[in-house]
């Protein structure tokens, strides 16, 4: 084990995602990483407060990847059925949040998609045909609209991550994240990421 893992590998991490994040060139946890990691891989709900730049993307990606290497697929699985469900509020943050995912699961097998609105329908529904969704980062809108389609099915998902959600709130996508949050299965993990905790976000919080 390489100096540089030694913090990280003292959370839990599996071994395969310890290998990424030297690839990646981390090098000692976050204090958000170092607070948040144990908790998300105790099956803890959690709220976590960051700005951007605190490394709380690696923070919820490197733990949800440990959980599901941790646990075997469901053996009845359809393509557009992902284990993970990331919402984020604008198609630039899901963009970087699939690359940072994409590397941390570079030793895993695990797949990362994406659904953003302004990009191409068809193109984006062939990444489900091609393989099984472990990962999905999407926005609210655009989710729905595969959804609703009958393109994906939440009903599989182990856990789910709101990130800026402040931003989500004052961008006015509250009510499709309800829609979406009503899709989801009733036993599933919930992770809350927010730069600032208004009323609206504590409320959002509790009904999660």
């Amino acid at each position: 084990m390489t100096q540089e893992t030694v913090g990280f590998a003292a959370l839990g991490i599996h071994p395969n995602v310890l290998a990424a994040i030297v690839a990646v060139g981390y090098e000692e946890p976050s204090p958000i990483q170092a607070q948040s990691i144990p908790l998300i891989l105790e099956g803890h709900d959690m709220i976590g407060q960051a700005q951007t730049g605190t490394g709380k993307t690696a923070a919820f990606l490197i733990s949800i990847i440990t959980q599901l290497l941790q646990t075997p697929p469901p053996k009845e699985r359809y393509m557009g059925e992902p284990r993970a469900l990331i919402i984020a509020p604008t198609r630039e943050l899901v963009v970087q949040i699939a690359k940072d995912a994409a590397a941390l699961t570079k030793y895993t097998g695990l797949n990362v998609m994406t659904f953003v609105g302004g990009m191409d329908f068809d193109k984006q529904l062939k990444q489900l045909e091609a393989r099984f969704c472990d990962i999905l980062v999407a926005t609210p809108g655009r989710l729905l609209d595969f959804n609703q389609r009958g393109e994906v099915h939440l009903d599989m998902v182990e856990v789910m991550v709101l990130d800026e959600a402040d931003r989500m709130l004052d961008m006015g996508f509250i009510h499709d994240v309800k829609k979406v949050l009503a899709k989801l299965p009733p036993k599933r993990q919930n992770l809350l990421f927010s730069a600032t905790f208004s009323k609206d976000i504590v409320d959002l919080a509790n009904k999660l």
